[in-house]
């Protein structure tokens, strides 16, 4: 060692005698040796080349030294029992991370030696960064090895915000033994709900969290003929349920909580709503709507209004175009719906205060083909997920006069592109009939969607997210195969 070297060798030299004195404490006093789990250097002045930190140290050894002992790794509670500990070095080891709170309990520490050891600063030294940052103790600086965006950084400097440790993931949680098409939720008499349309079955099934058994189980159905949309709305603490079906007629339920089953009290026009593929419901001031989007060659895609005692027909949109999905959202606080069809461009109707009804904007330039329209919002602004069959799906941001490219996700046999926001995550999920769903996570500083995860679904159709018992799960149709329950899991890198 040099010159400069020599104050620490006299300090190490009495740290690591004082250590020795203390193993030997009420012994015959004898020239201090070595305690047995190390080798010390000719002139006792430091334990190196330790084969490994002792199982059992005296609880009253305030200095401990593992200088130059090649260690890889320092066991978990490897200090638990020394609480007097005061001083303590494991320079210029091999060592790339430490356990998480190894230095807990060790309130009379004063000196920590670091130096010399290739820290890869990785989650699992966020930990270190913290404890740097409330610790009393003194800590030679250190330096991050790895990664390559942190080789030759001071840990001493770093901020545990640089860590991104919680990463979230998909597992799947429950199988449904059916095929589906929608799935919806609601809450309903301080409970939430999810319903869900089986178009083989002809059924609306009726899903509640069982509380005991930790799982959805079945409650209740509505039964009809190729049921391809059942919608859920509650007006004034009552449920309705808009059943809407290709063969049969389309038809408006009650829940009778007396007899505590569902009643049919009225029918929807069947001269207009011919073919239905998707149902939106929406509250303008103090009214209650839904509309329909109709993809038959004679339909109309029909605005519906609750008039007390039932729905009649409001405003009919769009006639003849074959309308294949609706969406209602609010752009600048003014509602506004969007049509997807199948011959044309996206259109964008906006509500008009004096007669009380939608009335035509402008299409969504360049995205013909386009079989849904999903809104979502990031802060402030509004963004749109358009999903196409053939061709690429796209994500646009509203400009303030249109709406204008953001991103393009390639999609083959895409009919459901749809956004989510669980906890504080902004998802959106892009289903394929030939290939895996894609699942795509905001990424706030690009300022667009980044691949996140894949999932193994058939055919799938629609995606909605459930909250209950502090659990957040995504519900998953499959018109091929079995209805799939995911449960969202948040891990956190670091603990």
């Amino acid at each position: 060692m040099g010159n400069a070297s020599r104050p620490f060798r006299r300090i190490a030299y009495f740290l690591c005698l004082l250590s020795v004195l203390l193993l030997t404490e009420g012994k015959k006093p004898v020239k201090p040796k070595c305690p047995a789990w190390c080798t010390c250097t000719k002139d006792n002045a430091l334990c190196e080349n330790a084969r490994s930190i002792p199982r059992s140290v005296p609880p009253d050894v305030i200095s401990l030294s593992f200088v130059r002992s090649a260690f890889t790794k320092i066991p978990e509670g490897s200090f638990l029992l020394t609480p007097s500990l005061q001083l303590l070095s494991l320079a210029n080891n091999n060592l790339q991370s430490l356990p998480k709170d190894i230095f807990k309990g060790l309130d009379s520490l004063t000196n920590v030696d670091l130096r010399g050891n290739a820290f890869n600063c990785d989650c699992k030294l966020k930990w270190l960064v913290e404890w740097l940052g409330s610790t009393n103790a003194t800590v030679e600086d250190i330096y991050c090895e790895s990664p390559p965006e942190y080789k030759k950084r001071k840990i001493n400097s770093l901020s545990p915000k640089e860590f991104d440790c919680i990463i979230t993931e998909f597992e799947v949680y429950q199988s449904l033994p059916y095929q589906s098409l929608s799935v919806d939720t609601f809450s309903y008499m301080n409970d939430e709900h999810v319903v869900i349309a089986q178009p083989f079955t002809g059924k609306c099934i009726f899903l509640e969290w069982d509380h005991v058994e930790v799982m959805f189980r079945n409650y209740d159905n509505i039964t009809g003929t190729s049921t391809v949309v059942c919608k859920p709305i509650v007006i004034e603490s009552q449920l309705y349920v808009i059943v809407a079906q290709l063969f049969g007629g389309s038809h408006i339920y009650k829940r009778d909580i007396f007899a505590n089953k569902f009643i049919k009290i009225q029918d929807i026009e069947i001269l207009k709503i011919r073919k239905p593929n998707d149902i939106e419901t929406f509250r303008i001031a103090e009214d209650w709507y839904f509309v329909v989007a109709d993809s038959s060659k004679a339909g109309f895609t029909t605005v519906y209004k609750w008039n007390g005692n039932g729905f009649y027909s409001h405003q009919s949109l769009h006639a003849w175009y074959r309308d294949t999905d609706v969406e209602y959202l609010e752009i600048s606080g003014k509602p506004h719906l969007i049509l997807s069809s199948s011959s044309q461009r996206p259109v964008i109707y906006q509500w008009n205060k004096g007669t009380n009804e939608f009335i035509k904007r402008f299409d969504i330039q360049d995205m013909e083909d386009a079989y849904a329209v999903k809104h979502f919002k990031v802060k402030e602004d509004i963004y749109i997920c358009l999903t196409r069959f053939i061709g690429d799906s796209k994500v646009m941001k509203w400009g303030g006069s249109a709406f204008l490219d953001l991103q393009r996700m390639p999609s083959r046999g895409s009919m459901v592109f749809q956004p989510l926001q669980i906890s504080n995550y902004q998802y959106a999920i892009l289903g394929s009939d030939y290939s895996f769903t894609q699942v795509y996570y905001w990424d706030a500083e690009k300022a667009k969607f980044v691949k996140f995860q894949e999932l193994s679904v058939q055919a799938p159709r629609s995606f909605i997210h459930v909250s209950i018992d502090k659990r957040d799960f995504l519900f998953a149709s499959s018109f091929k195969g079995t209805t799939l329950i995911y449960k969202h899991v948040i891990v956190d890198l670091s603990a």
